[in-house]
């Protein structure tokens, strides 16, 4: 069964000063400088939308996109320790709503959007029955590194992404950790790898694959287990090369559950 990808910069344009909180009025005049997004086809098919925060900085930008974000989202944002934990959390939350308006073709404001969490902690658009919007059949899930920041996003079905940066330090060995957390089977394909910088790289992929499956459930660490699952990767897996960052790989997990891996190789735009 044939599945797509599509993996593109995430468009953040400067938003107006902000207006008064109305949810389902259409945001149409903020984004009218910025054309739709490529149509998701079926459910075979995800979007994924990125930013790299290094590039981000002009401070008047960063403050309006400060003023998307609900007051809950704020405040989280503000209580991380240190600016670039604040930038980061903050650009997440921005690219997360701006880029769900994008697919409701404008008709609901970036501010307007509200959230809810499954029993297990993974969000999920809050669609309030008097609403005056009809309900989108939009699936998200988001994640990033310090240098790279994914919102995934896929229609009628269940998603997972997740970003690892690819010289992430371990501050225990590689098979010990691979020992707590993944299978005999997993730590046995590891344990077999002589090479230490080639073994914790493929700790690495590993660790995000699992992770990526398991937010794709819905289900988090907690009610999936590492351990409990194992992923194997036929020889003839097809590994999609795309440039964007020179410094993590991600990877996407959805509807069916098929993984597609995208390894983020250089920081120029091809």
């Amino acid at each position: 069964m044939h599945h797509r990808l599509l993996l593109r910069r995430g468009a953040m344009p400067v938003p107006p000063p902000p207006q008064p909180r109305m949810p389902g009025v259409a945001g149409a005049r903020l984004f009218a400088s910025l054309p739709p997004p490529p149509p998701l086809q079926s459910r075979r098919e995800v979007h994924v939308w990125y930013v790299c925060p290094d590039e981000l900085n002009d401070r008047s930008q960063l403050d309006m996109y400060m003023e998307l974000l609900s007051p809950s989202e704020r405040k989280n944002a503000l209580s991380m320790n240190g600016p670039r934990l604040q930038k980061d959390a903050m650009l997440s939350r921005a690219l997360l709503r701006t880029t769900l308006s994008r697919y409701t073709d404008s008709k609901i404001d970036p501010r307007s959007f509200e959230f809810k969490k499954n029993k297990f902690g993974k969000p999920e658009i809050l669609w309030r029955s008097d609403d005056s919007n009809m309900e989108w059949p939009l699936h998200f899930n988001i994640s990033h590194t310090s240098s790279l920041i994914a919102c995934g996003i896929a229609m009628d079905a269940p998603i997972g992404i997740d970003v690892e940066e690819k010289k992430r330090k371990t501050t225990k060995s590689i098979l010990s950790l691979a020992c707590r957390y993944f299978t005999p089977s997993e730590v046995d394909s590891l344990a077999k790898i002589a090479d230490s910088d080639a073994q914790r790289k493929e700790f690495i992929k590993l660790w995000t694959l699992k992770e990526a499956y398991v937010k794709a459930l819905g289900r988090g660490f907690s009610g999936a287990p590492f351990n409990k699952f194992s992923i194997q990767l036929k020889t003839n897996s097809r590994i999609q090369i795309t440039k964007v960052c020179n410094l993590s790989f991600l990877v996407c997990c959805y509807p069916t559950y098929t993984i597609c891996e995208v390894e983020i190789q250089d920081s120029t735009i091809g």
